[in-house]
């Protein structure tokens, strides 16, 4: 109801149990991220529960999915628009639970890779650079970066000016390609390479993905507070309408 203590807070007492600044309120505010605050005759702003909840909200699922997203949930929630809350947070956890498959084929591919013979080279088992692209569905321009990174790099016919990629060069394609979408960088991968080939470093491999699993399960957990909040900003919000 109208005129209780926790309905009338400064802005200072939303970003203090928010965990934000006075500015970052003002800015949510601004950004539809939070109600717009009524204000008193002398023109200071008045917040309620609603302001610190949505606050708290935005944080927690910031953290999860993203503050452009974020946003646009809160938005959503302020405008009444349940379907496109529901919807939003669903893509939030489809990506993720799409992020932690992908890092698992990455781990074990990585692995199985590594480990693959490349003795007795056969001229059969070569491939030329459209039938690779397609064995890793990539583009053959994607293979020409790789090439000139010196991450996956072929043997050359000086007559036909063309790529043959070898089983060892297939192997570290493959790598490449495993390691780009586990988020390895292009500069992390020409340092890493080399030492792949010869087989040393893999624990740094498998530092980086595990640092990749970490950084996917912070998100996941966020996105679960997140859920939390703004289960209870539902909640708050319907009571205020049924008042």
């Amino acid at each position: 109801m109208p005129g209780r203590e926790s309905d009338r807070l400064r802005t200072s007492d939303v970003a203090k149990r928010a965990g934000c600044s006075v500015q970052q309120v003002r800015n949510l505010e601004q950004a539809g991220v939070l109600p717009p605050a009524t204000r008193t005759t002398n023109g200071y702003r008045v917040h309620g529960e609603i302001h610190v909840h949505s606050a708290i909200a935005y944080r927690e699922l910031a953290a999860g999915t993203g503050p452009a997203e974020a946003k646009k949930i809160l938005r959503a929630v302020h405008r009444g628009h349940l379907s496109d809350v529901l919807s939003q947070l669903d893509g939030a956890h489809a990506r993720i639970d799409a992020e932690r498959a992908e890092l698992r084929r990455a781990k074990a591919a990585a692995h199985a890779i590594a480990d693959e013979p490349i003795a007795d080279v056969r001229p059969s088992d070569s491939m030329n650079i459209s039938e690779l692209a397609a064995a890793l569905g990539v583009r053959t321009s994607t293979l020409r970066h790789w090439d000139a990174e010196g991450l996956a790099v072929p043997v050359r016919d000086p007559a036909r000016a063309t790529r043959r990629y070898l089983p060892p060069h297939v192997r570290d394609a493959r790598i490449v390609h495993q390691l780009r979408q586990a988020g390895y960088r292009i500069e992390s991968l020409r340092a890493l390479m080399p030492e792949l080939r010869s087989g040393r470093r893999f624990p740094d491999v498998d530092a980086a993905l595990a640092a990749r699993d970490t950084s996917i399960e912070k998100r996941s957990r966020a996105l679960l507070t997140g859920a939390a909040a703004l289960h209870e900003l539902l909640a708050r919000r319907a009571t205020n309408d049924d008042q």
